[in-house]
């Protein structure tokens, strides 16, 4: 997992003691999932009904895969957007809050992971059960290329270039 140089994760709004910013950005992470949980939930649900529509019967194999593997992951993703307000409910006044936003940091990427994979999934097995496999591989591929470059590639950029400018400094 890349993460900002300790240095920058301690530099809070001005003003803001270490115990305010834990809280501040905790409170931010939570409000970030309580957006992408709702998408994936939608997601999850509509996958949950789709084996028992009349015509999932003439899906072939390749489209039962691809149903699978986006149901799995929706599912991964689910669990992972849910897991830091269920651990913060456990954990609550424990004072492993800063260990429990760095922790929901990371099981929010992979939560991201998940729903990419499911969205990819999902796109690439409506195009291959409408039209046929390649359109569904570039579809699939479509929706995989924007949700790695938006999601992932792009901040791992800018953490590239926050370190690189420290370094030069």
């Amino acid at each position: 997992m890349i993460h900002p140089e300790p240095t920058q994760m301690e530099e809070g709004q001005p003003g803001e003691s270490h115990k305010e910013r834990v809280d501040r950005e905790l409170g931010e992470l939570l409000q970030g999932l309580r957006v992408a949980v709702t998408g994936v939930q939608v997601l999850f649900a509509f996958l949950l009904t789709v084996p028992f529509a009349p015509g999932f019967t003439k899906v072939d194999s390749l489209g039962r895969w691809l149903f699978f593997i986006a149901l799995l992951s929706a599912a991964l993703a689910s669990v992972c957007f849910i897991t830091p307000a269920t651990q913060h409910r456990l954990l609550f006044r424990t004072g492993l809050k800063e260990k429990m936003l760095h922790r929901a940091n990371e099981i929010g990427v992979v939560g991201a992971i998940g729903l990419a994979i499911s969205m990819t999934s999902s796109v690439a097995l409506v195009a291959e059960t409408v039209i046929n496999a390649w359109p569904a591989a570039l579809f699939g591929g479509i929706v995989a290329l924007t949700s790695a470059w938006l999601w992932f590639i792009q901040p791992i950029i800018d953490l590239y270039r926050i370190k690189h400018q420290k370094d030069v400094k």
